[in-house]
């Protein structure tokens, strides 16, 4: 990987967002391998019932609590500690916890913002390298649904949810964000759309997450997700 040459282009303010909810063998993981670039990493700690919350502390995040479960709630959670900081970040990159993505890329992941003037960055495992085992059909399948609805829908190009994503602040807090579950990548890039926002996507690798996916890993998780992930898209309609 090119290092970005930070002479001619002057570096942002970044900070990452990592919701978490019971990734206590992970989320140090995550921490520890993002670029020295991040000014803070939070973690939001969801309601989680293990050791996550002092993985985190000691791997040198800065830890939310936030005790209503919802992928999407602990997003939210962390947004609002990021406005509470003097100065307020230039760009936000959310990762999972679960170790599945490859957080050292986050340096691709803001390039287009950098170099490009480009709003927002998906960071598409669909165009990456993926771990055999790694996403299971649903999610495949989920994917290529939701992606090919909003296609047709709203003239996108997207092709994949990845929760591994970048975008500038003041655009973020634009959009209005308000799903505080399953339905949070696509109400983003939905919103995205409509606001005519510049977005790009890079290819980023998948690996097998550590432990057992509260979504995919479960029926009820599969069933929900899908269920809200197409409740939003015909939603905005």
């Amino acid at each position: 990987m090119l290092p970005i040459d930070h002479s001619q282009y002057p570096v942002p303010i970044i900070d990452v967002i990592i919701p978490a909810f019971n990734e206590e063998n992970a989320v140090g993981k995550v921490v520890k391998d993002l670029p020295k670039v991040v000014r803070h990493i939070i973690v939001v700690n969801n309601n989680s019932k293990d050791d996550t919350k002092r993985q985190a502390q000691a791997a040198g995040a800065i830890v939310v609590d936030e005790p209503q479960q919802g992928y999407g709630k602990a997003c939210l959670t962390g947004m609002a500690y990021l406005r509470s900081l003097s100065p307020q970040p230039d760009v936000v990159v959310f990762v999972d916890a679960d170790y599945s993505d490859h957080p050292e890329q986050l340096l691709d992941l803001i390039k287009p913002i950098q170099k490009g003037g480009f709003d927002m960055v998906i960071g598409s495992r669909a165009r990456g390298q993926k771990e055999k085992g790694s996403m299971t059909f649903p999610q495949v399948f989920g994917n290529w649904l939701a992606t090919s609805l909003m296609r047709r829908i709203y003239k996108t190009t997207y092709t994949d949810l990845g929760p591994f994503r970048a975008i500038k602040w003041d655009k973020l807090e634009a959009l209005g964000m308000v799903d505080e579950n399953y339905g949070w990548t696509i109400e983003m890039q939905i919103k995205a759309a409509k606001a005519g926002l510049k977005t790009t996507e890079v290819p980023v690798d998948y690996r097998q997450r550590i432990g057992v996916s509260k979504v995919s890993g479960t029926l009820k998780g599969v069933f929900g997700a899908g269920y809200k992930i197409l409740w939003t898209i015909f939603r905005y309609w």
